[in-house]
Order: structure tokens, then C-alpha cells, then sequence
């Protein structure tokens, strides 16, 4: 083990560790903060500190980790999602940053629609449940439901909407994807994992995170397919449907929906780095 004396020592040799892994400096501040129960800045303005065995060993334990390319939020047990602290565990995917648009066009468009508590609203494959949370909390009247087949990931999803609140807005279904759903939707939001199979076996994510939610099938369109089958004839008239795709699907996806639903408005969103990240078709 390194010889971890000091504040100082420890955030150096951490940094230098996981250089190559999703952070550096940050991330060594921020797992040894969490072991200290201290804040970051603390350990910033005492370098000279002594730093305990105990501590010193569980820091280097979690260090490896991180080198190894195991997410920081697994480390922490906990990632921010739309401003709110969402709890996460192996059994999920890291919220990112990118998903945050489908948050932001599904508020666009509750808000010119019927007052909230009127519509039937869905996430499907909600995962820790981030983007239904995060609906139900800035969308204060809404209520909604949110499917996942994965226990372990629905379970963690009812923590997350206990802990900010709107658990009583929102009802979690264990079902593959629409499958318990019924008629009658106005609103359906879905993430579905859209990684082509072969292409897992390259991705770093892909060896900690789960596979069942980032593999879609040879083309890594099957889910999305089926989602759009199921959706059919569980949509109002004037619903919608957002679902986030992968940045080279874009053309692939819009076909596969103008197939889905023909005489919809169907169109790309691009997200803040320019790339295609949402699909959203407008029924007539």
C-alpha cells in the first residue's frame, strides 16, 4: 500500500492513480472527503493533516477501484441528475448529463398541454427513475407511472422518489417495457439501452455497468422496435413520445418511427454537443 501519512500525500497520489480514469484531481477530493465526512474544500486548506490507517487503506481501496474504470458515482453511491441528488448502485446506469434534454422536452411540452394532473404520463425503463423524479418534481401536479423490468433498479427508483418527495405521484410497474400499461397515454419518455451487441465488448461502461440496460440488440434498435409496437395502440390522440437515442441512430430511428405511426410529426432533437439525442413524434 502506499504510504498515505498526510491529506496532502493521499490527494496526490490519488490524482496521479486514476489519471486515466473518468477524473482526477476531483475525484480523488471527492472520495476521500466522503470517507473523512469532511467537505472538499476543507481538505484542501489541510494538506498537512495526519491522515488515520484506517483511512488511508479504504482510500486505497476505492482509488483502485476508480483506476479500474469503475464510475465514481458507484464509489459514492450517489449522482446528480437535473440539479437533484439521485442515489445509484451497480444494479443501474449513471445518470448523465445528456439525458437531461429529455427532461427538458417533456417539461416543453406538459406545458402546453392539458393542466398536468389531466394527463396520463409514462417513463418506460426507468433505471434509478432520475427522469420520472425529475418530472414529477419540477411538474408539481403530475402524477405518472414508471415501468422497469429489472427489480434491484425498481426498487432503487422508489428510494429516489421517497427521497425527493413524490413518491405518492409517482406508480412504479414491474412490466417489460408497455407490457402492463394500458390505453390511454398522453405522454410516454424512454430511455431504452440502444448499444449494438457487438459493440459492448469495446465500452469500458459495459464492464461495470449493467449490460441488459445498455445492450440494444444487434443493430441496438430492438428495444426501441418493440417499444414502438407496444405504443401503437396505448397512445391518445395529440400524444407524444420522446425517446432518447444514440447519436448515429438518427436517420434509422426517424424510419422506424414513420413506419410505427405514419401520419405523426416525427423529428430529431440534437443535444448541447450538436449531436442527435432525442426523437419525438407528435401525434395527430
Amino acid at each position: 500500500m502506499p504510504d498515505l501519512k498526510t491529506i496532502g500525500a493521499a490527494l496526490a497520489w490519488g490524482r496521479a492513480a486514476t489519471l486515466d480514469s473518468e477524473s482526477s484531481s476531483l475525484a480523488a477530493q471527492v472520495l476521500l472527503a466522503r470517507l473523512l465526512g469532511v467537505a472538499r474544500a476543507w481538505l484542501l486548506a489541510h494538506p498537512e493533516t495526519a491522515l488515520a490507517a484506517e483511512a488511508a487503506r479504504a482510500y486505497a481501496e476505492q482509488v483502485a477501484r476508480l483506476a479500474a474504470g469503475e464510475p465514481l458515482a458507484y464509489l459514492t453511491g450517489e449522482q446528480e441528475f437535473y440539479g437533484l441528488a439521485f442515489a445509484v448502485s451497480p444494479q443501474v446506469l449513471v445518470p448523465r448529463p445528456e439525458t437531461e434534454l429529455l427532461v427538458d422536452e417533456a417539461r416543453a411540452i406538459l406545458e402546453v398541454r392539458t393542466p398536468p394532473e389531466r394527463l396520463r404520463v409514462a417513463e418506460v425503463g426507468t433505471g434509478s427513475g432520475c427522469v420520472a423524479v425529475a418530472l414529477a418534481v419540477m411538474v408539481p401536479r403530475l402524477s405518472l407511472v414508471a415501468t422497469e423490468i429489472a427489480p434491484g433498479a425498481l426498487r432503487l427508483a422508489r428510494v429516489n422518489a421517497q427521497r425527493h418527495g413524490v413518491a405518492a405521484r409517482i406508480r412504479f410497474v414491474r412490466t417489460d417495457l408497455m407490457a402492463a400499461l394500458a390505453r390511454g397515454l398522453d405522454l410516454v419518455c424512454a430511455n431504452l439501452p440502444y448499444i449494438p451487441t457487438r459493440a459492448l465488448a469495446g465500452l469500458a461502461v459495459a464492464q461495470h455497468e449493467p449490460q441488459r440496460a445498455l445492450d440494444g440488440g444487434p443493430d441496438g434498435l430492438d428495444p426501441t422496435r418493440r417499444l414502438l409496437a407496444q405504443a401503437q395502440n396505448r397512445m391518445n390522440p395529440g400524444g407524444a413520445l420522446l425517446l432518447e437515442i444514440e447519436e448515429t441512430h438518427g436517420q434509422a430511428i426517424l424510419g422506424l418511427a414513420q413506419r410505427a405511426f405514419p401520419r405523426a410529426e416525427h423529428s430529431i432533437r440534437q443535444d448541447l454537443a450538436g449531436r442527435d439525442r432525442l426523437l419525438r413524434i407528435d401525434l395527430p
